[in-house]
Formats: C-alpha cells, structure tokens, sequence
C-alpha cells in the first residue's frame, strides 16, 4: 500500500520561552524560561535534521527569541543548510548591532508585534511602557536597510477599534500586515475576547482593506484563524482557499525544551514526544504520530462543523483555536459561513 509522505516546510522553534513583556493576549504564558531548554548543539543539530526532511523555512520565535545569546548562531547554521529564516519578536532588543547581524543571515521577513494605534492601548496589552515607540523605531531602522519586515497584529475588544487608526499607520511603508485573532489560552482573559460579530467585523476590515488599496500599498492578510468559505466575503487569506490545518503534515514546531508538535498552538496533550528522546526524522516519519490531520475522517468533525459540506476539506478549521473555545478538535466555531448561515 502506497505510504504518503509529508514534508515540514515550515518549521517553528520556540528558542525560549523567557521573554522580556507580560502580554496579556500570550497564549503561551511566555516569561521565564522553560526547565532545560534546548542548547546551541542541539538546536543546530534539530536543523540540520529537518533540513533533511526537506523543510525549506526556519521561524524563530519565543518567549522573545532575541533574549538567546546564540541566536545568530542557530541562525547562521540555518542559512548555511540553505534554509530561510524567519523571526517573530517584540521588537523591543532591536538595535543597530542586532541590524548588522540580521543583514548577514537576510532574513526571509522579521514580524513584530504591534498590537494598538496607541501607546496606551500597545503599551498596556504588553504591560511594557515605551513598546510602541520602539517597534515603530525598529521598523524605520529595518525598512531603511532593506530588510522586509511584517507587522502582527493579535485583535481582541482592547484594540479592535484601533485597526483603522493601525492601517494609516502602515498605508505604504512597505510593511506587510498580518492580522490574527487572541484565543482563550495562557493568559489571555476570556472576557476580551471577540464575539463572533466582532470577529466578522476583523474579516469585513479586511477584506475593505484589500478592495480599497493595492497590495503595494498594504499588504495585508489574515492568519489561519481568521475565517473560511465566506459567500459574502473575498478570502482573507493568501491562500484563495483553505484547505485545512497543516500541523503534522505541512508544519512543524519544537519547544524550547525539546517538546514536538504539529503547531506551538495545540495543548501539550498533541506533543509527539521531545527530541531529547527521540530523533526528529524518525518522529516525523512515524506513520502514528500527527494522527489528527494525517488520519482525519469526515466522522473526526464535531458540532456545526459535523454537518457542514466544506467539513471534509476544512477539516474543522484552525486546530489551536477550536481546542482553544471548545476543548475539541476538528471544530473552530469561529468560521464565517457559519457565522453567514446564523446570521445573514
């Protein structure tokens, strides 16, 4: 019987979980470190690895990755395996001699996080005074050195107002926008969290935003989280269509402590083991492990999605987020044709 092969072409490692802010949207709970995190050799040797697996895209994130003294060397290690690196940070350790390493491993994009219009609400939901005044720096100081950079934006009922306010910010920087939703998990309080009104509204601003300006003039995009199969609106992802969650079959992540998953977003139940054990080529190819995409069945689909006739290739929507609001997989009730079916 023919064996599928799958090939992790973006792999996510959390360098650490110590991170210097206390946002209070953070799913992982991200502050101090993880006990035992992974060291420099064997970060570099996990690479190496899933370099052969023929992973072709390296994202560093955290915890706020810049903390890792090594970084660069990981760093480093991935661009001479020929891979792509990525970084997702709080832009807050940005600073002229951080550029000059940066401009040597030609990052594939550096994604701040900047999560209000203004320094009130920015600098409140990162409990860090000054933030929103440094990620701003830190995007002139990249922009001017060619480096591509992508602002994340991580909505709840504190800054949902402030989006328009955020995109005359970002209107022909040269700065692409991704906008995600915050899920109940880590330490974000449940009563921020948007309705399913106020979740449309974010796709409504989107979709606004992509027919109102060009994609020179705002890049801009929504996450995996952010809706599927719309009748009403255009796709608000860079994919014309999702196709379904990717962890374990398209997408992988590490923690820092060595833990493996399909994506930092699911629950630890979802870990396949840590590769402190276990190789992580003989992981990933172990035909048991990832079974909830790798194996999934329409009969796998829960609640609305159950019954719905994109179930089958939807797959339930974002894993991390229906885990996350019903504590099952495989049924994201954050979806716009469900939210178009109940309500237009």
């Amino acid at each position: 019987m023919f064996k599928k092969r799958y090939t992790p072409y973006i792999t996510a490692l959390e360098l650490t979980l110590k991170c210097n802010m206390r946002c209070i949207h953070c799913g992982s709970s991200a502050g101090d470190y993880r006990k035992q995190e992974l060291s420099t050799k064997e970060w570099n040797d996990l690479c190496t690895d899933v370099s052969s697996l023929g992973c072709q895209l390296i994202t560093f994130l955290g915890g706020e990755p810049f903390i890792r003294r090594d970084w660069f060397d990981i760093a480093t290690h991935v661009k001479d395996l020929g891979m792509n690196v990525s970084i997702i940070t709080n832009g807050f350790l940005i600073n002229e001699k951080l550029i000059d390493q940066l401009r040597k491993i030609d990052p594939y994009t550096i994604a701040i996080s900047i999560d209000g219009a203004t320094d009130v609400t920015h600098d409140t939901i990162r409990n860090h005074p000054g933030s929103l005044e440094k990620c701003k720096q830190a995007f002139d100081q990249l922009n001017k050195v060619n480096i591509p950079t992508t602002a994340v934006t991580t909505v709840h009922k504190m800054n949902l107002k402030e989006l328009p306010q955020l995109r005359e910010y970002l209107l022909n920087r040269n700065i692409a926008w991704q906008i995600q939703i915050a899920d109940t998990m880590g330490r974000f309080p449940k009563e921020l969290h948007l309705s399913p009104k106020e979740f449309y509204s974010v796709g409504l601003f989107i979709a606004s935003s992509r027919s109102k300006y060009s994609f020179d003039e705002l890049p801009i995009t929504g996450a995996h989280c952010i809706g599927y199969n719309s009748k009403v609106l255009p796709p608000t992802q860079m994919s014309p269509k999702w196709t379904g969650c990717q962890a374990g079959t398209a997408a992988l992540a590490i923690q820092s402590d060595g833990g493996i998953k399909g994506c930092l977003s699911l629950s630890d139940e979802y870990k396949e083991g840590s590769i402190k054990n276990h190789s992580i080529i003989n992981i990933w190819n172990d035909t048991t492990t990832f079974s909830y995409n790798r194996q999934f069945l329409k009969e796998d689909l829960k609640g609305d999605c159950y019954n719905c006739k994109y179930g089958k290739s939807c797959k339930g929507g974002c894993l991390g987020v229906s885990i996350a609001e019903t504590g099952d997989l495989h049924h994201d009730p954050y979806c716009f044709y469900l939210f178009e079916k109940q309500n237009l």
